[in-house]
């Protein structure tokens, strides 16, 4: 089992994450022949973050919520 991050380590790995690209972002194209690598690093972070109880898909509007819509629900 993986230990969890420290508030302060947690808060740097979120603001972090919000300037990584989206997965469906990642294309051969955009990357090259290192997209593969890309998409793990992504799928890495998001791993740890949800190891440490953070749901990947609200990271932005807890780090940039001035900048973040309200929800439609």
């Amino acid at each position: 089992m993986t230990e969890k991050l420290s508030p302060s380590a947690l808060n740097a790995l979120k603001i972090a994450f919000t300037y990584m690209p989206k997965a469906i972002e990642v294309t051969k194209y955009e990357y090259g022949d290192g997209y593969q690598k890309v998409l793990d690093h992504v799928e890495t972070v998001r791993e740890i973050l949800l190891i440490n109880d953070v749901d990947p898909d609200e990271v932005y509007g807890d780090i940039n919520p001035e900048n973040t819509p309200n929800s439609s629900y």
